[in-house]
């Protein structure tokens, strides 16, 4: 699998420095699908958030010991035609939550989407195009691993409607993917990134830093090597821990904090030595168009329709908002779209108007500019009041500012972001 660009899947991620958080899983939900808040929750008569499509396909080849996102081991083929079948069931019990809304991106994420083949990805994005109200030149991400690149399968992709590939490189040091239990080493990772950049025009490289036993002049030669290649995006992030992986069990010899915050400073110094631009608490683009349009899309706090075994959704309603999971197995999900009973294909829950504040700010303030003050209003349906009190309190302890009617952390608050976003908790 790669490690994550996309926030919607299933797993989580410490939101720490150069960490993705990874904020809908942290939601616990509830089977609760026809319940509704009481008058005056929700967003009254404001228009709709941008709405982005995620999918999950759940397989990879191998499970990466850090790895704590909803991929399971292929064995044998792909049951790609059964997949087929029930992600457009999926999608159609969906279609009545988000009837007539235009879609702006979509992400196909994993495990190990680059599994899937030409033929696969084809009638998948043909069948979002019959069923959604598609932009027509809406962001489609897909994610691939190196070790499963084709040069004529990425050329497929694109011609079916793919217009970004984000691979998972982690690294250019033969040692560290071995150590990370990647299924591809340097070369083949430096040819998928040729291959994807001949297919398609926007790349992004997945890199990982604070590796077993990395040295600082290790992470130098990564970050170069990435760079070297002029994609339009990186997204780069600390090794953490996660529960119920095998790193967490068997934890492998890793930089200490020190070392680990200097390769952060390095990085922070050698990106913007070299034009790219930190946007995001992980993420780096050589310019705005360079960004990454569905990933700004959550932390502005917008809408995804989450579709696929394990896949997050967050959805808001002129009276509520709803955060989903469907799901995590991939022959139970499977089995409960080809039933077509809706009720038992996705946990609902609806946000209460306490929680929408931190889950806000959760997403907003990992963007280094910050938002619009107004998107909090026209996001949650909850007047500017309701964080005011928090706000100033950070105001006057140099952790916020608000100028120029945007939110967003001071220099000092974006090295303290967890500090900053507990605030929100109260």
């Amino acid at each position: 699998m790669s490690t994550g660009e996309d926030i919607s899947r299933p797993g989580r991620r410490a939101l720490a420095a150069g960490n993705l958080g990874d904020a809908p899983s942290s939601v616990e939900v509830d089977s609760v699908p026809r319940v509704r808040p009481a008058a005056g929750h929700g967003l009254g008569h404001r228009p709709l958030p941008p709405l982005s499509l995620y999918v999950h396909v759940p397989w990879c080849v191998r499970k990466c010991p850090y790895c704590d996102f909803n991929s399971h081991e292929t064995h044998g083929s792909l049951p790609e035609q059964a997949y087929l079948e029930a992600l457009q069931a999926d999608l159609e019990q969906a279609l009545p939550l988000i009837w007539g809304r235009q879609v702006v991106s979509i992400f196909i994420g994993g495990g190990t989407p680059s599994l899937l083949s030409a033929k696969a990805v084809d009638t998948m994005l043909a069948s979002f195009r019959a069923c959604l109200n598609l932009l027509p030149d809406a962001e489609i991400t897909l994610e691939a691993n190196p070790g499963t690149a084709e040069a004529g399968r990425f050329r497929d992709y694109a011609a079916s409607g793919v217009n970004r590939l984000s691979l998972g490189v982690q690294s250019f040091n033969d040692d560290a993917l071995r150590a990370l239990g990647r299924i591809h080493d340097a070369r083949q990772a430096r040819e998928a990134i040729e291959m994807a950049q001949n297919a398609v025009d926007r790349v992004n490289l997945d890199l990982m830093y604070a590796l077993p036993g990395q040295s600082l002049h290790a992470c130098r030669q990564d970050l170069e090597a990435a760079m070297s290649f002029q994609t339009g995006h990186l997204s780069l992030y600390h090794l953490t821990l996660e529960p119920n992986t095998v790193f967490a069990k068997y934890p492998p010899p890793l930089p200490d904090e020190d070392l680990a915050a200097t390769m952060h400073e390095f990085i922070l110094e050698a990106t913007a030595a070299a034009g790219w631009e930190q946007y995001e608490v992980s993420a780096y683009a050589r310019s705005v168009a360079d960004r990454s349009l569905h990933n700004q899309n959550y932390w502005t706090f917008g809408d995804y329709l989450g579709i696929g075994p394990g896949a997050h959704g967050k959805l808001s309603f002129h009276d509520r908002i709803l955060r989903q999971a469907r799901h995590r197995m991939p022959d139970s999900w499977m089995s409960r779209c080809l039933q077509r009973d809706g009720s038992q294909m996705a946990e609902s829950r609806i946000l209460m108007p306490q929680e929408l504040p931190f889950e806000f700010m959760l997403n907003a303030l990992r963007l280094k500019n910050g938002v619009e003050a107004g998107l909090f209003t026209a996001h949650t349906g909850l007047p500017i009041t309701a964080i005011l009190p928090t706000v100033k309190r950070l105001e006057e302890k140099g952790l916020l500012s608000v100028q120029g009617g945007r939110l967003r952390t001071t220099d000092l608050g974006w090295k303290y972001l967890n500090d900053v976003l507990a605030e929100f908790l109260e």
